[in-house]
């Protein structure tokens, strides 16, 4: 294989460069938000919530969620131990503490018994990651939220058109935030969007994001705010990706359902796959090697590069284990984290180059 094959990659088409030349030409004075409030609108109608504001990242979408809650120096917030490092650090960045609860062994998410029991006088919110794109038992999560008087953030980040018993990620929690980094789905380059039914909330976040500017016609400014906008270029990227996403979705559907068909019966190996009552949009089609398979997931992850120039990536670390951190006993987190790989997952690749991938594995694993 001559050509790498990659873990991630977007798709590309004519629409993007027909909105974004668009925006270049004819994008500012009365036209600056043009493609940002398009973007904006359809985002929050596909998700199904009232308000959606587009940012610069996902990360800063959660500090503004964070903060439009309140959340601050002696808070604790709830976070599953196996998530991207942003998760988190926003915690940290308003002052709080992250408090690491266990994942689910099947899907990876927030555990509801393990986040019961994490639940103390200062905790204030449970912030609920979709990883992978796959959801987090959410019914569960809102139950004990509102037993406790808890906040909810969804960590949508990979998650955008995933489903909890045909409800989008994104939509359950008091406000939520997706990404558009350019490995997602959707892809605006760097970017994302936070997203509320709360009105109050929403115009929290809405006046942080804007310096703190309470009167924009006299300039007031209220409170210490930000600038996580998102600009008017990237939502006209981000828009045309959007009207592709049931395609987009696909895509990412049929690389799962093609690795499920040629590794499904290899003894110790698992795919991540999706739960009764959810609909995963497999961002990334995960691979969990059991003690059945004597090459180690480094190892295999390695040879896979160096033999048959094959991209993989470990599954994320556990985040309690980074050294800034106190070590949190979440086992399962643990093992998942040490013996997972995320498979070439691209939206444009192609069944022969999953074939490949396949059976470069396989070649691996039986001539150990």
């Amino acid at each position: 294989m001559k050509k790498r094959i990659l873990t991630a990659g977007p798709y590309v088409g004519g629409k993007e460069e027909e909105y974004v030349l668009d925006a270049v030409k004819n994008g500012w004075n009365e036209n600056w938000n043009k493609y940002l409030n398009k973007f904006e609108d359809s985002i929050a109608k596909y998700v199904g919530v009232k308000y959606a504001m587009a940012t610069s990242s996902c990360t800063g979408a959660m500090h503004l969620a964070l903060q439009s809650i309140g959340i601050k120096k002696g808070d604790e917030v709830i976070v599953p131990d196996l998530t991207w490092i942003a998760t988190a650090a926003v915690v940290n960045n308003v002052g709080a503490t992250p408090i690491f609860a266990e994942i689910t062994p099947d899907s990876w998410t927030l555990d509801p018994s393990g986040l019961e029991k994490k639940i103390t006088k200062k905790t204030k919110a449970i912030m609920p990651v979709h990883l992978y794109g796959y959801p987090a038992e959410m019914d569960r999560i809102m139950e004990i939220a509102k037993e406790n008087n808890l906040y909810v953030v969804e960590d949508a980040a990979p998650s955008l058109g995933a489903e909890y018993k045909s409800k989008k990620t994104g939509s359950f929690g008091d406000i939520s935030a997706f990404s558009f980094q350019g490995a997602k789905l959707v892809v605006t380059g760097e970017g994302g969007m936070l997203l509320s039914d709360n009105e109050e909330l929403f115009g929290i976040a809405g006046e942080l994001n804007d310096y703190g500017r309470a009167n924009k016609v006299t300039a007031t400014i209220d409170r210490i705010g930000y600038k996580y906008r998102m600009s008017n270029l990237q939502a006209a990227f981000g828009l045309a990706q959007l009207e592709n996403i049931d395609y987009l979705i696909d895509c990412k559907r049929n690389i799962f359902n093609w690795y499920d068909e040629r590794l499904r019966d290899i003894e110790g190996f698992k795919l991540n796959r999706e739960l009764k009552n959810t609909k995963s949009i497999y961002w990334m089609t995960s691979l969990t090697l059991d003690s059945r398979i004597s090459t180690s997931r480094d190892d295999l992850m390695k040879r896979l590069d160096k033999e048959f120039n094959v991209d993989t990536r470990p599954v994320l670390k556990k985040v309690s284990k980074y050294s800034m951190f106190k070590e949190a006993d979440n086992p399962i987190a643990k093992r998942v984290s040490e013996t997972s790989l995320n498979l070439p997952s691209g939206v444009c690749l192609k069944e022969e180059d999953i074939d490949y991938v396949c059976n470069s594995i396989k070649s691996i694993i039986h001539n150990r």
